[in-house]
C-alpha cells in the first residue's frame, strides 16, 4: 500500500522496541555502567529514562545516538544502524539491503 506508514503501536513494533532496550541494557552492562552513570553521561536529569528505555517503554531519541554509543564504547555508525533496525526497520532495510521489508 502506497500510503502505509510504520505504526509504532503494533505488536511487532513493541517487540522491536523491547529488543532495542535489551540491546542498550546489555551494552551498558558490558561497559560496566549503571543506569545512573549512563544517564549522567548523556546529560539526562533522570536515570529512570534509561530504565524505561531498557524495558521497551521508550525510545532513545536519535539526537542521543552519538553520545550513547561513545558512552558505551561502541562504534557510532554501528550503534546508530542497530538502533534504526529496532525503531525504524523499513528505513534500516532500505539503507542496508536496498530492499523493502515483507509485510
Amino acid at each position: 500500500m502506497a500510503n502505509m506508514q510504520y505504526d509504532k503501536s503494533t505488536k511487532e513494533s513493541r517487540i522491536l522496541r523491547a529488543e532495542g532496550g535489551d540491546y542498550v541494557k546489555q551494552s551498558r552492562i558490558a561497559a560496566g555502567l549503571t543506569q545512573r552513570e549512563l544517564a549522567e553521561a548523556l546529560g539526562l536529569k533522570y536515570y529512570t529514562f534509561i530504565s524505561q528505555l531498557e524495558n521497551g517503554q521508550g525510545r532513545l531519541p536519535p539526537n542521543l545516538y552519538v553520545k550513547t554509543a561513545r558512552a558505551l564504547g561502541i562504534d557510532v555508525r554501528n550503534f546508530a544502524l542497530k538502533m534504526l533496525s529496532f525503531y525504524d526497520p523499513h528505513t534500516h532495510a532500505a539503507i542496508t539491503t536496498g530492499s523493502e521489508l515483507e509485510e
